[in-house]
């Protein structure tokens, strides 16, 4: 009887241990996977959560957690967004977080643009540039220092007064250069591209241009009159020669014929001959 209890009292524990192993499986595989998964999922969502949204995604495409709230929710798209990063792994492609004063970055260490009040410089973003390097406010990089650059002085110009090279004793000569590379903001400025000193020249009178190209085109005036005068009066002979020659040949269509007079000596000689 004795042998009979104790053989039912561990039957009855292993069945006990089965049931609990049983149990444990099921609450480590309800640990694996989360409540209320689906894999009817919509934008690029492999798995989903209608309490987390993405799980995981479908290939080449990012997952990255967004907060709203006081919850994230798992999203996946094509890039990653403003102050991320994509990781590509076998598994999953994950968008991670730049630093703080990244606003694009290629790995977490190694910025491409900086936030406002930031300027990039070798991957990382500094509120001042290094020493030999100035801050770009249109890029918002640090940058080299440009100085002014300029071409060689011109030749000096004709000694002049008031724009004429005539008529003086003393004037101005003026020569200038070329700004080559104009200098950035903490560069060295440009000098003066313009210089001027006084000159002397021998003192001579100018040509009264004004008053000889009055005097020839008062000829050429003259002469074109004068030709038109005679075009003139040619055209006015021509006119009356051919209202003359018109006139005589009217009056002769209009007179008659006048007859022949007669020989009188060949008149008379018959009567001469009869006496």
């Amino acid at each position: 009887m004795q042998l009979r209890l104790i053989s039912w009292f561990f039957i009855t524990l292993n069945f006990m241990e089965y049931i609990g192993s049983q149990h444990a499986s099921r609450v480590r595989r309800q640990g694996r996977m989360h409540p209320n998964v689906s894999q009817g999922c919509q934008g690029g969502c492999a798995t989903c959560s209608d309490y987390n949204g993405c799980l995981s995604c479908k290939p080449r495409l990012f997952f990255v957690l967004e907060r709203i709230g006081m919850k994230q929710i798992g999203v996946c798209l094509s890039s990653c967004p403003s102050g991320y990063y994509g990781t590509r792994y076998p598994d999953i492609n994950k968008c991670a977080k730049c630093k703080a004063d990244c606003d694009t970055c290629f790995t977490r260490n190694f910025c491409t643009k900086c936030k406002s009040g930031f300027y990039l410089y070798s991957g990382k973003c500094l509120e001042k540039c290094p020493d030999g390097l100035e801050a770009n406010n249109h890029t918002m990089e640090c940058t080299s220092i440009v100085h002014c650059e300029t071409s060689e002085w011109s030749p000096w110009s004709p000694c002049m007064k008031k724009g004429k090279t005539c008529g003086f004793k003393r004037g101005n000569e003026v020569r200038v250069k070329e700004i080559i590379q104009h200098p950035s903001a903490r560069g060295n400025p440009c000098p003066a591209t313009t210089e001027s000193r006084k000159c002397i020249v021998q003192r001579k009178r100018c040509q009264k241009e004004g008053k000889g190209k009055k005097n020839r085109e008062e000829k050429r005036k003259k002469s074109n009159k004068d030709e038109s005068k005679e075009t003139r009066q040619e055209s006015k002979g021509r006119a009356a020669r051919r209202q003359n020659q018109e006139q005589r040949e009217s009056n002769n269509k209009t007179q008659p014929k006048k007859r022949k007079a007669p020989n009188k000596e060949e008149d008379l000689a018959p009567a001469d001959t009869a006496h």
